[in-house]
């Protein structure tokens, strides 16, 4: 721990929010370790698409090939990829789910991770605040018939709208703390983190999960270039450069983990930075319109939010600015800045960026991409540049103010008094703005000492599938081999506290970090399940028996898991040809010696299965729910005339003696409306 931190600890302690844990996925960057190698670079990561690929993916020729469109934007891969067995989700309802919120469920569950907390059900009172934008395919599957036929029109809702984007975390991962979907556009994530921040004070829970996620679409796609719009001329964007232009749009999904500080130390906590204080405003009516920034108002949620850190902004040494590269909303955030920060006027001493040069405008998640890239350059005491940073805008003022554009990777000096700070701003349409001061980790003590000798541990491992087992051991392998990797009885503890019992299994039993990761590279070469001799919690451990959780040791930050799910695609908005109906409802048969095969077939389709043939397969083991039996007892009635009890669906039944008794039961007292009004009633 550096002077500096351990002094200023003490006055933090009962206001400051730790971040704990960090998951995110960025414009070329699948991990947060390829995102802070392209920061560090200054590499932009907008992608520069053909127009062959961009006719392949089914953007319109015409517009493609017309002389204002842009073929950029910062694209994310692999989008509609999803480990849809590990969340509990059927392939129709994997299909279904929109992409943000597949995203979003796989980066809490890796952030949950990164903060050594088991992602399933493993932390107690534990919140979520996120938001997301609005999609091509949440648009598209809300209005194809076809779609509602097939599972229900209440259950595309579910599957498919923002609102529950936090629900379904909440819901898939047990966590029982406040669970809120945040929307203020361009600003949303940050302000999701200014009301977990709020929670945690205000003790509405012990731990909470913030942030965003934005994928428009999952297709490659350029934008129209508009003169006096916001978007870039040229697939650049350029925040506060004389160069700028405009924003370029892009996607991507981040989370963070946050605990109170005291908590977080107190149950040895991995904290990677502190939040001293956030705020949020909005500009009213004091602007030129409702889509334009206001300079009053943001200046007000920076001088807020240090006042809330009991600091003044002149302490900070750097601002991750919003920057969005247009002429109006740089100048006017550039004055706010200015107004702010002017206990630094004229020093130039405070360094200035945003993450938008690197990966375009990540709309609802742009602010969380911000407040990581932050968190990560107090991690490695770095300034990271602007992507292909020239001069200041000369209309900005820069020559007398407290900023200077930061141009090239540099050390981030300790600072003179206290500890390296920096403040970071987001601002939406519509007027809310956003500002959280940061402040580096206290440096735990022992960091950088050599492992001490001990007794072995027994490291615990599990996965969905042997491969993905394979992948967990040979990155953990990894991990320990690393310079400045955690103690070998750290590495324990957390892999006992910090991580969700899966099915397939194994263990290594090590004296060393070499040692161990020599064992993990065997197990992920296809090892036995158990390594480095017999040992009677690992073998407890393969057999599916519970294992002690608790104990001794730290938190500390491993390579999370490695999701393996195949793409499910997305739903397209197709123009419909003029005299075409909307859309047909599945054929169903009628009543013939082939009913109960066309019940089971109705019933497959509902279940995402290829035919319902199993005699040994049950209905919930098929993923079924009780929102898929509603539809399926209204689909029976429409379809069959078949007036089915909802009880039916709540047996442990296989297809086979369901479909039977379907087509045997007679009466419905219990049928769709009544599970209706109990819907409602709830």
């Amino acid at each position: 721990m550096t002077e500096n931190a351990s002094a200023a600890e003490p006055l933090a302690a009962d206001s400051a929010i730790a971040v704990v844990g960090m998951s995110g996925r960025f414009p070329g960057a699948p991990d947060l370790d390829a995102y802070w190698e392209n920061l560090l670079g200054g590499l932009c990561s907008v992608t520069d698409f053909t127009e062959a690929e961009l006719i392949a993916d089914g953007a319109d020729p015409q517009e493609v090939r017309g002389r204002d469109h842009v073929p950029a934007k910062g694209h994310l891969a692999d989008a509609d990829r999803f480990d849809a067995e590990l969340f509990g989700f059927n392939r129709t309802e994997a299909a279904a789910l929109d992409p943000q919120h597949r995203l979003l469920l796989q980066t809490a569950w890796s952030a949950l991770e990164d903060a050594g907390r088991s992602p399933l059900g493993g932390s107690a009172r534990t919140g979520v605040y996120v938001g997301g934008g609005p999609t091509e395919h949440m648009l598209a599957a809300q209005t194809d018939p076809r779609l509602a036929a097939s599972i229900g029109a209440l259950q595309v809702r579910i599957l498919t709208d923002r609102e529950f984007l936090a629900p379904w975390v909440s819901y898939r991962l047990g966590l029982e703390g406040p669970s809120l979907t945040v929307q203020t556009a361009c600003s949303t994530s940050l302000t999701a983190v200014h009301l977990a921040v709020q929670s945690l004070l205000l003790g509405e829970c012990d731990t909470a999960l913030a942030g965003g996620v934005a994928v428009d679409t999952v297709r490659k796609r350029g934008y129209v270039h508009q003169q006096g719009g916001i978007y870039s001329p040229d697939g650049r964007c350029r925040p506060f450069d004389e160069r700028a232009g405009g924003t370029v749009p892009g996607n991507g999904v981040g989370v963070v983990v946050l605990r109170r500080l005291s908590d977080a130390i107190a149950d040895n906590d991995p904290v990677r930075a502190v939040i001293r204080g956030s705020a949020v405003t909005n500009d009213g009516a004091t602007k030129v319109g409702f889509t334009a920034p206001g300079v009053d108002q943001q200046t007000a949620a920076i001088v807020e939010a240090w006042a809330a850190a009991g600091l003044d902004p002149a302490d900070a040494q750097y601002l991750e600015a919003h920057g969005t590269a247009t002429a109006l909303g740089d100048r006017i955030e550039a004055a706010a800045a200015t107004a702010a920060f002017k206990g630094a006027l004229g020093t130039g001493r405070i360094g200035i960026g945003s993450v938008k040069s690197n990966i375009g405008h990540l709309d609802a998640a742009a602010g969380v991409a911000a407040l990581i890239k932050s968190v990560l350059m107090l991690e490695h005491a770095t300034l990271v540049p602007n992507a292909d940073a020239g001069r200041p805008h000369p209309e900005l003022g820069f020559d007398d103010s407290p900023f200077h554009l930061v141009g090239r990777a540099t050390a981030w000096p300790e600072p003179e008094h206290g500890p390296r700070r920096s403040g970071v701003s987001s601002v939406g349409i519509g007027g809310t703005n956003v500002h959280v001061v940061l402040e580096e980790a206290p440096r735990r003590g022992d960091a950088g000492r050599p492992e001490a000798e001990g007794a072995p541990e027994v490291l615990l491992l599990s996965a969905r599938t042997r491969e993905c087992l394979a992948e967990v051991a040979g990155r953990l392998a990894g991990a320990l081999r690393a310079p400045g990797a955690p103690s070998l009885a750290d590495t324990a503890h957390t892999l006992r506290v910090g991580r969700a019992p899966l099915a397939v299994r194994g263990y290594v039993r090590a004296g060393s970090r070499t040692e161990a990761a020599d064992l993990l590279t065997e197990l992920a070469s296809g090892g036995a399940a158990g390594l480095g001799g017999p040992d009677p919690l690992g073998e407890a451990w393969l057999a599916g028996d519970p294992v002690v959780r608790e104990g001794g040791g730290r938190r500390v930050s491993l390579p999370t898991y490695p999701f393996a799910g195949e793409s499910h695609g997305a739903y397209r908005l197709v123009p419909v040809a003029p005299g075409t109906p909307g859309g047909e409802q599945p054929e169903q048969g009628g009543r013939s010696a082939d009913l109960e095969r066309d019940v089971r077939a109705l019933i497959a389709e509902a279940l995402g299965l290829e035919d319902a043939d199993d005699p040994e397969m049950t209905y919930f083991a098929a993923g079924g729910d009780s929102l898929t039996a509603v539809h399926l007892v209204g689909c029976l009635r429409d379809d069959f005339d078949l007036d089915v009890p909802i009880t039916l669906f709540l047996e442990q039944l296989t297809l086979h003696e369901m479909a039977r008794r379907i087509v045997a039961a007679q009466d419905g007292d219990d049928s769709l409306d009544a599970l209706l009004s109990e819907f409602e009633a709830e």
